[in-house]
């Protein structure tokens, strides 16, 4: 059984390589990756990490994907899952 950060990134990335849309494959992705995070139980994802040099990371795990690697996008989603996780503990009163 995958991880939640594992599915997370194995449906994002296949969802990206199949590219059905010219433009909003990015937001129509992390739309069912926030969807699918609530479904498991997991906060409202934060993905501030995917912004700055976080950007080239999420790109070349996108591409490492192509070739089957879901490592290195799994690795971002844990991330995302961790600042997602501590912004939600932050905020409860």
């Amino acid at each position: 059984m995958l991880t939640s950060h594992a599915a997370l990134a194995e449906v994002h990335a296949e969802l990206i390589l199949v590219h059905p849309f010219r433009e909003g494959n990015g937001r129509l992705a992390r739309l069912l990756a926030l969807l699918m995070a609530l479904q498991a139980g997991l906060p409202p994802l934060d993905f501030s990490p995917l912004t700055g040099r976080g950007k080239r990371a999420y790109i070349a795990g996108i591409h490492a994907a192509m070739g089957g690697n879901y490592v290195p996008l799994a690795a971002m989603f844990a991330r995302v899952i961790e600042r997602s996780r501590l912004r939600a503990a932050s905020s409860k009163p």
